[in-house]
């Protein structure tokens, strides 16, 4: 199978350690890898290419049966192949992976996942094959057992 990037292999893109373990099939359709390969090229090579080290994908393409058992969004842009999950690896941090992001390209969604306020634990972002983006910013905070979205407000 073709790389979805040149730094994104297909294994890596639709890897799930959920999917193997419960022998989900999570291989996405021709128009879903479509859209993986623009979400790498638009947001993941640009950001890649500006820090010139890795960055780790810990979640890009989701089949709908997969994102149900891990309790994903029912309208998860990963079911659609437009969304991945990245952290920095050794040399920059999420915080910076995040701002180049936000402040250099364009996105539909880009969410700080948790963490503190100095870094967030992971980035999701996503971008749309077929509509125009939203540049919405968001931060993922837990409170009583529920993840809200609330605007991102840089402090």
């Amino acid at each position: 199978m073709k790389n979805i990037s040149k730094n994104i292999t297909y294994n890596e893109a639709t890897r799930s350690n959920t999917a193997t373990r419960k022998g989900i099939y999570n291989n996405p359709t021709p128009g879903q890898l479509k859209a993986m390969v623009n979400v790498a090229k638009k947001v993941f090579q640009p950001a890649r290419e500006h820090f010139n080290l890795p960055i780790l994908i810990t979640s890009f393409f989701r089949s709908i049966r997969l994102n149900g058992l891990i309790g994903g969004s029912r309208t998860s842009q990963h079911c659609l192949g437009e969304a991945m999950d990245i952290k920095a690896t050794k040399g920059f941090t999420n915080k910076e992976l995040f701002f180049y992001i936000k402040n250099n390209l364009d996105f539909d969604q880009l969410i700080w996942e948790f963490g503190d306020e100095k870094n967030p634990d992971w980035i999701h972002v996503s971008y749309k094959l077929n509509h125009p983006n939203r540049k919405q910013v968001k931060r993922a905070i837990k409170s009583n057992g529920r993840v809200y979205y609330p605007p991102f407000e840089s402090k």
